[in-house]
């Protein structure tokens, strides 16, 4: 019988659990307050094995239930946007990026977060998602087939964003793996317990499996699905007024990661007339009408799905770590 090869990989020792990078997003704002709180308790009893760092990403649109202030938090990690020069005027959450990439990170260097999690809600009809820029990540691969088996009434899917190291521009990306849990339906601004409740579960589970990879325990392989995004689709527009001119269709409306296929109902004009999808080959509709891409122009994005192995792995010991240390090097990641 074969014996299957067992990938050994750094320790986990520094992990990071990041909410309200959206200030409107409230199921992360809640949780990291419970966690910390709960954090607190804890420490009467001496530090725990592994340092998790709760932050609240964005203070000021929290406290005004806002997405962001002057520009989008999560899309201000690029390797340009955090090593460029910043002028007096630069908006409050380019700021915020350098603060929080010099608390987490710096991204791309040996002293990066050895994990990072953040934690999103979206309107979209999506469940629980880990949104990640890897697709071959054993780590976070591992851990979405964790989450899968311990949360069997929640559908849990893998995004997969094929966009390189220097161009990865969400606050997860400043780890050295981590990924953004998204999870949904949940209106802006509101706070559902069934949304909080399984976001908390699988922050939960993530940790747990983070202290067990990291007691040295060999954990087995398998296969899991990764949806990896393909493209966005606008919503029809004036070309005068640049105004929408149809929703999306009500047959696809909730139905995020059911394949649509070429001359399927996409979208319904305003006038009551049906647009198909005009695509060459079926994929995967998610994000579908989220609230806050109306702003980005797009009504939903398209993913195509592959099956994934993952190998057996395990945490290196310290002679492995000593014969290999590991660089990471954001100049050499494109």
């Amino acid at each position: 019988m074969e014996v299957e090869e067992v990938v050994s990989l750094p320790r986990l020792s520094r992990v990071a659990v990041c909410g309200g990078t959206h200030g409107n997003e409230l199921s992360g704002v809640y949780l990291v307050r419970e966690l910390l709180k709960v954090q607190k308790k804890e420490e009467e009893q001496g530090d725990p094995p592994m340092s998790v760092l709760m932050v609240l990403s964005n203070p000021r649109a929290m406290l005004q239930c806002r997405r962001y202030i002057d520009t989008d938090l999560n899309r201000c990690f690029t390797h340009a946007i955090l090593n460029g020069p910043l002028s007096d005027m630069a908006p409050l959450e380019m700021i915020r990026s350098r603060e929080l990439n010099a608390m987490l990170g710096p991204k791309g260097s040996p002293e990066a977060m050895d994990f990072v999690c953040d934690l999103h809600n979206t309107t979209a009809n999506m469940g629980l998602c880990l949104i990640a820029y890897s697709d071959s990540d054993w780590i976070c691969l591992h851990i979405f087939k964790h989450l899968q088996r311990l949360m069997p009434d929640i559908p849990v899917r893998y995004i997969h964003f094929d966009v390189s190291h220097k161009e990865s521009y969400s606050l997860d990306s400043v780890g050295k793996h981590g990924f953004a849990i998204e999870i949904g339906p949940q209106p802006h601004g509101v706070v559902r317990s069934n949304v909080y409740t399984a976001m908390k579960l699988g922050v939960q589970h993530m940790l747990d499996w983070i202290r067990f990879f990291n007691s040295g325990a060999t954990i087995e392989g398998g296969f899991v699905e990764v949806y990896t995004m393909v493209k966005h689709i606008d919503y029809p527009r004036d070309k005068e007024t640049h105004h929408i001119t149809a929703a999306i269709h009500p047959q696809l409306q909730d139905r995020d990661f059911c394949p649509l296929h070429p001359g399927d109902p996409l979208f319904q004009t305003f006038s009551g007339e049906t647009l198909r999808y005009k695509g060459s080959e079926p994929l995967y509709p998610f994000f579908i009408n989220e609230c806050a891409y109306y702003e980005k122009g797009i009504a939903l994005s398209l993913a195509r799905k592959k099956c994934v192995k993952i190998p057996a792995i395990r945490v290196q010991t310290e002679e492995e770590q000593l014969a290999n240390p590991q660089a990471y090097d954001s100049e050499d990641e494109d």
